[in-house]
């Protein structure tokens, strides 16, 4: 889910910049550059760690700024498919639901919820309702899902993440609970007879 990447850029230090360290400039310039951004096939920059810059610097004539090799090191939210993750629910709609999964949410189609269950939303009181088993969902739950999709959109650079819970111990961890308890209880009553 997290990594830890290392690239090299070539960076612009602006003049409004050169009272700072070169290092510390350089950091600057590559978290307003980076961090809080989408980059296809890496995921979201969370954070700038640490650099390492050229000292020697290249003038273009006409702009007052100085150009720097670096060699940066950053952290990268990078969700993999068929990862499982956890995540809190915050968005609860007729459609199904978004999961927070640390620096971007993810999406649940309500067909992804629980296998071979229907579930109907109620507006007024902002949940999902299980039409068979009576299980609910409401925004605040933590679930446990699997990671089917992550894309990273067409016209303007998104990460989206699909995700489903129909397979054994995904769900609402209370859920995950209750079947682990009836698996035992299952698995005692085998070993007495």
């Amino acid at each position: 889910m997290y990594k830890l990447l290392e690239f090299e850029d070539v960076i612009r230090i602006p003049p409004a910049l050169f009272n700072l360290p070169l290092k510390d400039a350089a950091i600057e310039v590559l978290r307003t550059n980076y961090e809080g951004r989408i980059i296809r096939g890496l995921g979201l920059a969370v954070s700038i760690l640490d650099v390492n810059v050229d000292a020697k610097g290249i003038i273009i004539p006409g702009e007052g700024a100085t150009y720097h090799k670096a060699r940066v090191k950053a952290l990268f939210f990078s969700p993999e498919p068929q990862e499982v993750v956890e995540g809190i629910v915050t968005v609860v709609a007729e459609y199904g639901i978004e999961v927070r999964l640390g620096p971007v949410d993810g999406f649940i189609h309500k067909s992804q919820i629980f296998e071979k269950e229907t579930f109907s939303y109620s507006r007024e009181q902002e949940y999902l309702l299980g039409e068979k088993t009576g299980k609910i969902l409401r925004r605040g739950d933590v679930v446990r899902a699997r990671i089917v999709q992550v894309s990273y959109g067409t016209r303007r650079l998104r990460l989206r993440i699909g995700l489903t819970m129909t397979q054994p111990y995904l769900g609402k961890l209370e859920w995950i609970k209750e079947a682990i308890e009836v698996k035992k209880g299952a698995k005692k009553k085998r070993s007495s007879s």
